[in-house]
């Protein structure tokens, strides 16, 4: 049987020292916060490829052209990771009871490399798991009204592109926090898990502003904390925001897509 990890829960900050395999260091972010592991936003035109991690006060920060792949941080896994182990792309529904969560369609994108000798290449055979919260603003499987339930959660294996894909919903709020959505990669091999990166991403606040106006998140009135005052989005740099905030587009039927470009140095 498959065991079933759950994060540790506390305040909603960058991950700390010694947990799991994070290895933390500290990025253009607070004095409290860790960052663990290197994680890249990845572009390239015909210029070729390049980073710049001018922003962590490493390297030369010279880019080639346009393309870069930008240091940015990661970021905490709580609230709430469960180790489900769910291998789908659409994470709607509640395998338990079968239950579709309501709200805007969402379909989610992300690209992944590795980034490598200042070249990115596509990450392959990766996990990535994904997971939020719903229109009310409730997680899966950590208590309350999502006991023992696993909606709006899952993972996909990253393809010979580097690709994974999800189906989801656009998240709702809930006390405290911005809207955001919770993802977690990880190179695994047998039982063993080599390597883990975790982070969060946020989304353009006019947009919220759409998709919240509808039902059923308007049902919950106006949320309480803004990408402005969010701690946790208020510790990344002007960059590292850019890097993790959802570039989004209509899908023409009343939902949208969203993409994600990330670079990982793995090892």
């Amino acid at each position: 049987m498959m065991k079933r990890t759950r994060a540790v829960e506390g305040s909603e900050g960058h991950a700390g020292i010694g947990r799991r395999a994070l290895l933390g260091r500290a990025v253009g972010a607070a004095a409290t916060l860790v960052v663990s592991q290197s994680m890249l936003s990845c572009s390239a035109d015909a210029a070729g490829l390049s980073y710049d991690d001018s922003d962590n006060g490493e390297g030369d920060g010279t880019g080639v052209g346009s393309a870069t792949c930008v240091l940015t941080a990661a970021l905490t896994e709580g609230p709430y990771f469960v180790d489900e182990r769910l291998n789908r792309s659409d994470i709607r529904a509640d395998p338990v009871t079968g239950a579709v969560s309501t709200g805007v369609p969402l379909a989610l994108t992300f690209n992944v490399s590795r980034v490598e000798n200042s070249a990115c290449t596509p990450l392959t055979g990766a996990y990535l798991d994904a997971w939020h919260c719903d229109s009310a603003g409730v997680y899966s499987d950590v208590g309350g009204a999502g006991s023992g339930r696993r909606f709006l959660r899952g993972y996909q294996i990253t393809d010979a592109a580097g690709v994974a894909r999800f189906t989801t919903i656009y998240p709702g709020w809930y006390t405290g926090r911005a809207v955001h959505v919770h993802f977690k990669l990880r190179l695994i091999a047998g039982s063993t898990t080599t390597y883990d990166f975790t982070s969060q991403f946020f989304f353009d606040e006019s947009l919220t502003d759409t998709v919240h106006a509808l039902s059923p998140y308007s049902s919950k009135g106006r949320r309480d904390r803004l990408n402005t005052t969010d701690g946790i989005y208020n510790s990344l740099s002007a960059t590292e925001k850019s890097a993790l905030t959802l570039q989004t587009a209509s899908d023409g039927s009343g939902g949208y897509t969203g993409v994600i470009h990330l670079g990982v140095r793995v090892g």
